[in-house]
């Protein structure tokens, strides 16, 4: 497999996600062990490169010619050059669309998908966008209402197909209201954090649906992955200097919705 040479990746050293990728591409040789350095260090020394676009999408520059790849495109390049048969796919309009698309709905809500154990005063920030972290929010949402609807028929208290979409859009109302009214400043930030908490909680319940687990384990089990939720919860919003009163409101919104669910099924 060819490795990419004379070309340095800037990666965010704030993200874990990023980290791990473009740690990836050098541990697999498709760049050299020293292709990536975080822009954080970089970006200060280098002012021909579109600072706010690099830390946005990641760039890749070629240290021989100064030409600058950012996004999606830093990454097909170092790809396809390891995979050439691959040349015709990253070509492709359509795909390449999809994949931007993607990449950006990555990139601008990677902070609330694993956000950085510690944080700098940098002035380097990644940009706001609002309407990704919209189509985020819907979209674990979405994910998590449909599979949490599949596994409420595995508990003793099954219910009508579209409660549990009102049960995560609820919470999304109800907690964005308690945060607007404590923390305004920190809404979008700490919204993403706890939808990815319900995503990732959803996806914890799959193993038990697969395996169709009878009514006291399934119930069992979803205690269990509650539990590890609200752990979470309280972690999250230590790193975004929140009080308590989040992870609060949090537990009784759930133990309201499951007073009322038992008292109503």
């Amino acid at each position: 497999m060819p490795t990419l040479k004379d070309h340095i990746l800037l990666y965010d050293a704030e993200c874990p996600l990023c980290q791990a990728y473009s740690r990836a591409f050098t541990t697999t040789h498709m760049l050299d062990d020293n292709g990536r350095a975080p822009y954080q260090e970089f970006l200060p020394s280098c002012p021909l490169i579109d600072r706010q676009r690099a830390v946005n999408e990641i760039a890749l520059i070629d240290t021989t010619t100064g030409q600058v790849s950012y996004g999606i495109d830093s990454l097909f390049k170092v790809i396809a050059h390891s995979f050439p048969i691959l040349n015709p796919l990253f070509k492709n309009k359509p795909f390449a669309w999809t994949m931007r698309k993607l990449y950006a709905f990555i990139s601008y809500n990677r902070k609330v998908i694993i956000p950085a154990t510690e944080t700098t005063n940098h002035t380097l920030q990644p940009s706001f966008n609002l309407r990704y972290r919209i189509a985020y929010l819907l979209t674990t949402v979405i994910a998590a209402g449909f599979i949490l609807t599949h596994y409420s028929n595995l508990l003793p208290f099954p219910g009508a197909s579209y409660r549990e979409y009102l049960v995560c859009g609820g919470q999304l109302l109800f907690q964005g209201l308690i945060i607007g009214a404590c923390h305004s400043k920190k809404r979008w930030d700490y919204l993403g954090n706890m939808m990815t908490i319900s995503f990732v909680g959803s996806l914890l319940l799959l193993p038990a649906l697969a395996l169709h687990a009878s009514p006291p384990i399934a119930t069992g089990w979803f205690l269990f992955v509650a539990t590890l939720m609200l752990i979470e919860h309280i972690r999250r919003t230590r790193l975004l200097h929140l009080g308590s009163t989040l992870s609060i409101t949090w537990v009784l919104y759930r133990l309201a919705l499951l007073i009322l669910i038992i008292r109503f099924r």
